[in-house]
């Protein structure tokens, strides 16, 4: 049985009108506090003080971050940053013109300087032996190449291939170590 437009008409009217009564649950919010998480409502009263005061950070609201251009942004740098026909050495923490490691791989760790997590990865990639770069995400520029990237939490290591395509990505050392024992099996 065909509905008339009136019909539809009147149905959308009914359920915009249900919408505007709609009446949702108190959301309970989690929050870390002194190394675990627990109910902001529960938070005594400095510490709720404290919360309030927090500020959120996310990329996708940042002016550096663009979602739509993020896969064309990347590829440009790829091939501008990894060309095969330019060999990349790091010296100084940055990427430079010279001969190239004996298994190729680069690596990229995007990290910070209060992260707490950062000085673990740091110390294990440098042992590596692996050539790369560090970038610092406090940085203006730092934080533009992390989100041209897609880079959302430091640490991470991004490594590359000889050829310059991307082979994976590590944020700390269990993944780090898991990625070079299947390399080297």
């Amino acid at each position: 049985m065909a509905r008339t437009l009136k019909e539809i008409d009147a149905e959308i009217a009914e359920v915009k009108k249900e919408l505007e009564d709609v009446h949702g649950t108190e959301t309970e919010v989690y929050a870390r506090i002194v190394g675990y998480y627990r109910a902001v409502r529960n938070w005594n009263k400095g510490k709720a003080e404290e919360y309030k005061h927090r500020k959120n950070f996310a990329l996708e609201n940042s002016s550096e971050y663009d979602i739509h251009n993020y896969a064309d942004a990347s590829a440009e740098i790829e091939r501008t940053t990894f060309s095969p026909e330019s060999e990349l050495l790091m010296e100084d923490g940055n990427f430079e013109e010279g001969a190239a490691g004996s298994s190729g791989v680069r690596y990229e760790l995007y990290a910070r300087k209060t992260c707490p997590n950062c000085p673990p990865v740091k110390d294990w990639i440098l042992k590596s032996g692996l050539e790369g770069k560090i970038v610092d995400v406090d940085t203006e520029q730092g934080l533009s190449e992390a989100a041209q990237k897609g880079v959302f939490a430091a640490p991470t290591v991004i490594f590359y291939k000889a050829d310059g395509s991307e082979s994976g990505r590590a944020h700390n050392v269990a993944e780090l170590e898991e990625i070079f024992a299947v390399a080297t099996a």
